[in-house]
């Protein structure tokens, strides 16, 4: 399977980079980027394109591929709901609209959380967002198009959110994450677990749109490392 990647540099697109350079099913890996990383592995190549609100300019670059594995996000706080809806569903409506037609058999599955709002009239504004953001995906004519809602992700295997003030918040209450996944299992996952079920998803799909914790938990596949 060949891949194309947003959002690798956050702390979801790390792990799903991570896991997907380690399985030995993923042969290419196409991380698009606004900027080089300087990250370098031989199924890795990264596409810089600065314009994200059009990329009809590269849809060669995003030709022959089986999956999209969406990461790219960001958090709503302080943003108004222009600038948040700018990253969150022009930039992601803009990007499938290219992939789709360059892919006709293209599965896509895209990170949003819980809570989302698929009728998109709730006051919570990322939700409505995120809601308009997954029902523009599911109508697009992809071969599979999956919403992955997670809620509490414990980081692992050196992955980090870019942001300071959540990099101390899982310092915070990370130590919690053993006792949390007894009492509430349907609510935490690893993000190495989370990584390995998209890409679970994304070569065999699953039984429905919308997958939150407790499916993704039931859909990853052992580690292939420790």
């Amino acid at each position: 399977m060949r891949a194309v990647m947003f959002g690798a540099t956050g702390m979801i697109g790390q792990a799903v980079l991570r896991e997907a350079l380690l399985d030995p099913e993923i042969t290419a890996v196409l991380s698009v980027v606004r900027a080089a990383t300087g990250v370098t592995h031989a199924k890795l190549t990264e596409l810089v394109h600065a314009d994200f609100g059009d990329f009809t300019g590269v849809a060669a670059e995003l030709t022959g591929y089986d999956a999209c594995l969406w990461c790219l996000g960001v958090s709503s706080a302080g943003m108004s709901e222009a600038d948040y809806k700018r990253i969150t569903y022009t930039t992601t409506v803009a990007a499938a609209s290219v992939m789709v037609r360059a892919n006709p058999a293209m599965t896509i599955l895209f990170v949003t959380g819980v809570g989302t709002d698929s009728t998109e009239a709730k006051r919570s504004m990322w939700a409505r967002v995120k809601g308009a953001a997954e029902n523009a995906l599911l109508a697009m004519p992809f071969k599979g198009a999956y919403m992955i809602r997670p809620a509490y992700i414990q980081p692992r295997h050196g992955v980090k959110s870019k942001s300071r003030w959540t990099r101390w918040g899982y310092t915070a209450v990370g130590w919690l994450y053993p006792l949390w996944r007894v009492v509430a299992p349907g609510y935490v996952l690893s993000s190495d677990e989370l990584a390995r079920a998209m890409l679970h998803v994304a070569k065999h799909g699953a039984p429905k749109a919308i997958l939150e914790t407790r499916d993704l938990r039931a859909l990853a596949p052992p580690a292939l490392t420790a």
